[in-house]
């Protein structure tokens, strides 16, 4: 019987090994990493929406401003076209945030896209949610008057 030779079966092994393992950990790691970039846009969204709503004259300015500054947060970290949500909640005053020593609540609610996965079977493509919540005492950014 003779025997057959094993010579280059390495090479062969070697690349399926490479492919097969090395594939989805380079996936795994640019995910966390696109994951990782929209949870700071989130956190920067949420800082930069309370500040804008408390430096707002009105509460419907506010909301307007607070909502720009979320996106521009966001746009700042890559994640532009995302759903966004900013909701705005205050003590002790809830209808009216801009007055006495109110405390204002900014929660943003974003998602991001996971890389290199197709929309699958009609339900999108897959996403990641993040949320992140900011609290603002109203005269922190105001100023004092004598």
């Amino acid at each position: 019987m003779r025997r057959r030779d094993d010579r280059g079966t390495a090479v062969v092994e070697m690349t399926w090994l490479t492919v097969l393992l090395l594939v989805p950990l380079l996936w795994v790691v640019v995910s966390v990493f696109d994951v990782q970039s929209g949870a700071f846009g989130t956190s920067a969204a949420a800082r930069a929406a309370g500040r804008a709503y408390a430096l707002a004259p009105s509460d419907a300015v506010g909301e307007q401003r607070a909502e720009a500054a979320a996106r521009q947060a966001l746009a700042d970290q890559g994640h532009q076209d995302v759903p966004l949500s900013v909701q705005v909640s205050c003590t002790p005053f809830p209808r009216r945030c801009h007055s006495g020593t109110s405390v204002i609540t900014v929660r943003v609610a974003t998602s991001v896209h996971l890389p290199l996965l197709p929309d699958l079977f009609g339900m999108g493509q897959p996403r990641f949610a993040l949320d992140a919540t900011h609290t603002v005492p109203i005269g922190q950014y105001r100023e004092v008057a004598p």
